[in-house]
């Protein structure tokens, strides 16, 4: 899906041989997954009225192909055995879903459908702030770089297109997944070295966005309006990427993801 040329192709085809030897599984590193909540329906067929946790499947097999040993960690409703469930692992993975609540980051909603899901924000960020304390690396995908700024102390947009004059369309519900826009990444960061040399076109599925910064961070990529789309720890591996990678380069058709690639590298290290 990334289009590269020169030494940026050169540099990428390296980086993707190199995460393609997957180890042996008492190798790979292991690499807790945090899940999607959803509450109680009545409109389900299946565990009718029943609370789920679940994960869309892509995710898993992306870390899989990469070289990691994904393992989901569940919602045990405590930020003590939150923290234990990290124990033996070499990295986090914080996936997409819903929407954070504006409480987590001392908002209020400014419509009743950005309520979002705040505990799911408690779950996830006991496992981030608990990773840190360990020095695991973390990986923060769409929704998940989102909790990784809140984590940080930043604040998020509630709806990028209401709150913010100019921006693209960065979620339509009909083309979903196919919906896209170009992407304008830092040349010198460890970003540009992931993906190789431009222009580079993103999938794009969320409503909200960076708003404030955290605090420890910076921005790596930015979409043509200026909603950040990447942003990396300045201490430490904490990496945020606001599109689905693991979409552009499903690893379900056995592709491997350079963002995915990089992350398992840094668990291994």
């Amino acid at each position: 899906m990334y289009a590269a040329s020169g030494r940026g192709a050169i540099r990428r085809f390296i980086f993707l041989v190199r995460a393609s030897m997957l180890p042996s599984m008492s190798q790979r590193p292991r690499i807790a997954v945090s899940l999607s909540l959803e509450g109680p329906r009545e409109d389900r067929d299946l565990f009718k009225g029943k609370r789920l946790q679940y994960l869309e499947e892509e995710m898993i097999l992306a870390v899989g192909v990469a070289g990691g040993l994904p393992l989901i960690l569940p919602d045990l409703r405590s930020e003590v055995l939150s923290a234990e469930l990290l124990e033996g692992m070499d990295g986090l993975l914080l996936t997409g879903g819903s929407d954070l609540s504006p409480e987590s980051y001392g908002e209020a909603p400014r419509d009743p459908s950005w309520e979002g899901d705040r505990r799911r924000d408690l779950y996830e960020l006991a496992l981030v702030h608990a990773a840190r304390e360990r020095g695991l690396p973390i990986l923060g995908i769409c929704r998940g770089c989102q909790l990784l700024n809140v984590a940080f102390g930043g604040t998020l947009w509630q709806d990028i297109s209401t709150e913010c004059e100019g921006a693209l369309l960065h979620r339509d519900p009909v083309s979903y997944d196919q919906k896209s826009h170009a992407l304008e990444v830092d040349p010198d960061s460890r970003l540009a070295e992931m993906l190789g040399a431009g222009p580079h076109e993103v999938n794009s599925v969320h409503h909200q966005g960076l708003k404030q910064l955290g605090a420890g961070l910076r921005v790596l990529a930015r979409a043509p309006d200026g909603i950040v789309e990447a942003i990396e720890a300045t201490s430490g591996y904490a990496l945020g990427i606001q599109w689905h990678p693991e979409w552009l380069t499903p690893a379900s058709a056995g592709e491997v993801s350079p963002i995915f690639a990089d992350f398992i590298a840094a668990c291994r290290s």
